[in-house]
């Protein structure tokens, strides 16, 4: 069994946290690890697993390296996407990765998606084994979360009436349902035959391909095609770009499952979340007597049924009920919880006005370690640098800015021209506008400096890079 994870969301609810290029995946959230690391932590203990496949936005590459080197792990493969197409693409993409892999066995597709919340790891298995034999009989299997309230925001699966009459582990689909109104919602659930659509999957990776070919053969033929230039570079394995962004758009559950004569769902208890929204982390979170959910540096009084959660500020609040209250390193956000899903409203605002608050935080992590924009003025910005043991920065230039490095702590390596300075603690060097430079970390502990850029543009995007570990262009 090959777990395939997807990971290519956004996350754009769960701004200011959640940004495009670190969305909610690649956060610990709701505990210690990643939500992405907890989806890696709740395989163990599953028999036959393979390390997982990753479908993963190209731009997020190595955020999912980082995951698995700081868990020990290794992927099976990392195939990146040029741009979304949506989950039927990226399933069909695993699924001949999965094949190509197997050789001559027959691999059986375990999809899950890298931003779900499951507290019963056990019960979990339990419903992974119990849909195995289907699975194996060439069924396509959906698992369908068993309902704790009428959920207006969840898609529902209808299980066949055999379900209800009988105490089987599995049943036919009936149909795939859309986000019902209240009332609907509340008839769904007194039925006893109605699941919310968790979006993960287990079948034959042979068998989702003869589907997909019988209903979108489109979707295959494009995701062939760029699997057919496939270039393995690191760790991952990048598609033909104008190939796969030819792909039609489209969902599992559009593509195949509601089309199939072979989709069966297995009932999952497993204190199930999609955490897709500020309300549904809440709901989630350990409360205080008043409803109150807290994280961080937080003060309440007279508070009621509100989520707060800070990270580098104080936050009190007085005489407040039904918010959601959280602050980033340079954001706050403050919401009615009826009001929620709107967030994204504000994401797609700041994106029409080309502000970096909708793609990056303050503290921008990089292959080599991570920089932190601590202040920037009209022509000068300073960043905290932090380079990882061993890394290396790309050999580099910039035509518009100058940099002063002062190293805090460690042993930097500084290609500045045609020298090779060795810098410690307290000690500088300064590179000029337009002069090739390197910075490197020899030592065995982070190598921490304080670089002050200053020139007439200092954007990102003035950099000319000649050689490069990472393969970045």
């Amino acid at each position: 069994m090959l777990p395939v994870i997807m990971s290519g969301g956004s996350g754009s609810r769960l701004w200011p946290q959640s940004r495009s290029l670190y969305p909610k995946q690649f956060l610990p959230l709701v505990n210690d690890q990643t939500m992405f690391q907890n989806t890696l932590s709740r395989l163990e203990g599953l028999e036959s697993v393979s390390e997982p496949l990753v479908i993963a936005n190209e731009e997020h590459r190595f955020l999912v390296a980082e995951q698995f080197r700081q868990m020990e792990r290794n992927a099976s493969a990392i195939i990146l996407e040029p741009v979304g197409r949506n989950t039927a693409p990226a399933v069909a993409l695993a699924a001949l990765k999965a094949i190509a892999l197997a050789e001559d066995q027959e691999p059986l597709l375990l999809v899950l998606a890298a931003d779900h919340v499951i507290d019963d790891v056990p019960a979990f298995h339990q419903a992974v084994e119990a849909a195995l034999p289907a699975a194996r009989d060439g069924k396509l299997v959906t698992f369908g979360i068993v309902p704790t309230a009428p959920e207006t925001g969840y898609g529902y699966i209808m299980a066949s009436s055999e379900f209800v009459e009988s105490s089987k582990q599995l049943a036919p689909v009936e149909q795939f349902v859309e986000k019902p109104d209240l009332k609907t919602a509340e008839e769904y659930v007194a039925s006893g035959n109605y699941f919310w659509n968790s979006g993960m999957f287990l079948f034959k990776a042979s068998r989702y391909l003869e589907q997909l070919k019988t209903f979108r053969p489109d979707i295959l033929n494009a995701c062939q095609q760029a699997m057919t230039v496939q270039n393995e570079d690191l760790d991952f394995v990048r598609l033909d770009e104008a190939a796969f962004k030819a792909c039609p758009d489209d969902s599992i559950d559009y593509a195949v499952m509601e089309k199939t004569k072979d989709a069966v769902v297995v009932p999952l208890d497993a204190g199930w979340s999609d955490v897709g929204s500020w309300t549904s982390l809440a709901d989630i979170s350990e409360k205080d007597e008043a409803g109150n959910s807290t994280l961080g540096d937080v003060l309440l009084q007279d508070t009621r049924n509100t989520y707060v959660r800070s990270e580098k500020k104080l936050i009190a609040t007085v005489g407040v009920e039904n918010l959601v209250i959280t602050e980033s390193d340079d954001a706050i956000l403050v919401s009615h919880k009826d009001r929620v899903q709107d967030v994204k409203k504000v994401v797609e605002q700041l994106k029409a006005e080309n502000r970096t608050e909708a793609k990056l935080h303050r503290k921008v992590y990089r292959p080599w370690g991570a920089y932190d924009s601590i202040d920037h003025g009209e022509r000068f910005q300073v960043k905290r640098i932090t380079v990882k043991p061993g890394a290396q920065l790309s050999l580099q230039k910039h035509y518009h800015r100058a940099e002063h490095w002062i190293v805090v702590k460690g042993t930097a390596l500084v290609t500045n021209g045609e020298q090779q300075i060795l810098l410690t603690e307290n000690q500088s060097t300064y590179i000029p506008v337009g002069e090739v430079h390197r910075l490197e970390n020899p030592g065995k502990f982070d190598l921490e400096l304080i670089e002050v850029q200053s020139g007439s543009y200092l954007g990102e995007d003035d950099i000319v890079r000649f050689e490069d570990t990472y393969g970045r262009s």
